[in-house]
């Protein structure tokens, strides 16, 4: 990982951190910020996303992860009704999710990185399932983070619509 790539890691971490942890008032607002942040990211990380040989297929594994954490990320958090707002409440669960999800990433980076014994596997593994090289690996990690993300909040948001007062028609 560049020191970019640290950088902006740690900052989306501690954004989501310092934005969700706690409780707080659902609002439009809530799903623009988390979706504009998402979507730069996306921007970012994966400009030129690998899709010779098996990358897709990697790629699409670390997003089926990024569905796994996002479910338990979403089931960490508690919606509900307080004087006719909705709110969500994340707590350190909520954050042990997030810290699992990015400690994951970072320490294959390490290990991919600076130890022989990791760094054989991965090579071993990439040419034997014809994965084209670290860009993969990067693009499915980051697919991982930012599908965790999607889903969270599609939880939540669903959980959000469920909570919302029913409006009743009448019919004439």
């Amino acid at each position: 990982m560049t020191n970019t790539d640290w950088t902006i890691s740690f900052g989306i971490l501690t954004f989501v951190l310092l934005t969700v942890l706690g409780t707080r008032q659902m609002n439009r607002m809530t799903f623009v910020r988390i979706f504009l942040t998402v979507g730069g990211s996306a921007f970012y990380f994966l400009n030129g996303l690998p899709t010779a040989g098996h990358d897709v297929l990697l790629e699409l594994g670390g997003a089926a992860l990024g569905v796994v954490f996002g479910v338990l990320a979403g089931s960490a958090s508690t919606v509900f009704r307080q004087d006719n707002r909705v709110m969500v409440k994340s707590g350190w669960l909520f954050a042990g999710v997030w810290v699992a999800a990015l400690g994951l990433r970072v320490a294959f980076a390490e290990l991919a990185t600076s130890n022989p014994a990791v760094q054989t596997w991965v090579v071993n593994f990439s040419i034997h399932n014809q994965i084209t090289g670290p860009e993969a690996w990067r693009a499915a990690f980051v697919l991982m983070a930012l599908v965790m993300v999607v889903t969270r909040v599609a939880l939540v948001a669903v959980r959000v619509q469920l909570a919302q007062p029913r409006i009743q028609t009448q019919l004439a």
